[in-house]
């Protein structure tokens, strides 16, 4: 009998978007270690099959500096199903769309990228501004 995909392969949470980074493995999960170790949550939300959830990721994951600041600053979700929580999708459930989540379960409403109709997008050329910052 074949072993599903998904079990027989230890897939790393990661999904491509870095593997050094720890990752969490629920948004749960996430909010518990982000209130314990007082890290902002950054929770990006993604479609395997999205070309711009793929440009996104490539661009996420070639930065050293995008990488070190995960790695350091922030608790890790990237999450390829729709969350059921409505705070996950303030203005809407569409791919990739990157939220932060502050360690008292806030979600940060004024860190958004440049689009007023899709707040919470990023696209690659936006990568290079969180690293000047």
């Amino acid at each position: 009998e074949e072993i599903p995909a998904q079990i027989r392969t230890p897939q790393t949470l990661s999904r491509g978007w870095g593997d050094d980074i720890e990752w969490v493995q629920t948004y749960e999960e996430g909010l518990a270690r982000s209130k314990h170790s007082k890290k902002p949550l950054m929770v990006i939300h993604h479609l395997e099959e999205c070309p711009y959830s793929q440009a996104l990721r490539k661009a996420f994951a070639s930065s050293p500096e995008i990488q070190q600041m995960a790695q350091e600053d922030f608790i890790m979700l990237n999450l390829v199903h729709p969350s059921s929580d409505d705070n996950m999708a303030p203005d809407g459930h569409y791919v990739p769309r990157i939220l932060f989540v502050d360690p008292s379960m806030t979600v940060r409403a004024d860190l958004t990228g440049k689009y007023g109709n899709r707040m919470y997008t990023y696209e690659p050329e936006d990568m290079s501004i969180c690293e000047s910052n």
